[in-house]
């Protein structure tokens, strides 16, 4: 039976790799992003800024009214606005910590409701490695992910009684625009990785399309690295 699922950040790189795994897998996937641009065979793509509430509930209520309650949330959508702390705008602060953090709790609180009325779902946050190894550059960054660690424990608890399932998946290096706009450092951690190569968004998909499977259905609260052993001990 084909499920409602909802990606952000599905315009490109790993958001639209994830969009792709659950198109093939028969499902009817809407996709969120700042363009508009999905995938071909979205069931339906929306412009929204997940930085602004208002237009990630009324997406999500849009979305609700075609397709029914939210099944599956992949919480995806995220930025960079790289620099050394000691020189750091308060704006590259708050744009990254407003997108990547704000805007998952409200994709997260959007699609809940249905996911509690149903009594059944998963949300899957994004995350990243980059709490636990330190990226110099990447405070802002980092702040936002290792938030969402703690969101996404707290909502664990909150919904588990509901049969509703929240996890993160922490990416390692992973070959996307964004990794491309790291420069030289990109290649510094591809050195470290011990699998040897720097990861494709298709590897992160398939771990984000089992937690949201029958087969993970008793994973909860988790925290998921997929990154060629680079953050060994997460």
């Amino acid at each position: 039976m084909s499920r409602h699922v909802i990606v952000t950040g599905a315009s490109r790189g790993i958001g639209a790799a994830v969009a792709e795994h659950f198109i093939a897998l028969g499902d009817h996937v809407v996709a969120l992003s700042r363009s508009g641009a999905a995938p071909e065979g979205c069931a339906a793509s929306l412009s929204v800024d997940v930085a602004q509430s208002e237009q990630v509930t009324a997406a999500v209520k849009d979305a609700i009214a075609l397709f029914g309650p939210v099944e599956v949330c992949v919480v995806n959508a995220g930025i960079t606005r790289d620099g050394l702390a000691m020189r750091m705008s308060d704006e590259q602060w708050r744009d990254v910590l407003a997108t990547d953090l704000d805007g998952a709790f409200y994709t997260a609180r959007a699609a809940m409701a249905s996911m509690v009325r149903a009594r059944q779902g998963s949300i899957i946050f994004i995350g990243s490695v980059s709490p636990f190894i330190g990226v110099p550059g990447q405070a802002n960054y980092a702040a936002a992910k290792a938030g969402l660690m703690g969101l996404a424990r707290s909502l664990a608890k909150e919904v588990a009684s509901r049969s509703i399932t929240v996890n993160v998946v922490a990416p390692g290096l992973v070959d996307t625009d964004m990794t491309t706009d790291l420069g030289p450092a990109s290649d510094e951690m591809a050195a470290m990785i011990p699998m040897g190569r720097i990861g494709a968004p298709s590897d992160i998909a398939g771990v984000v399309g089992f937690l949201a499977s029958n087969h993970a259905r008793y994973i909860t609260g988790a925290v998921l690295a997929v990154d060629g052993g680079l953050a060994l001990g997460l």
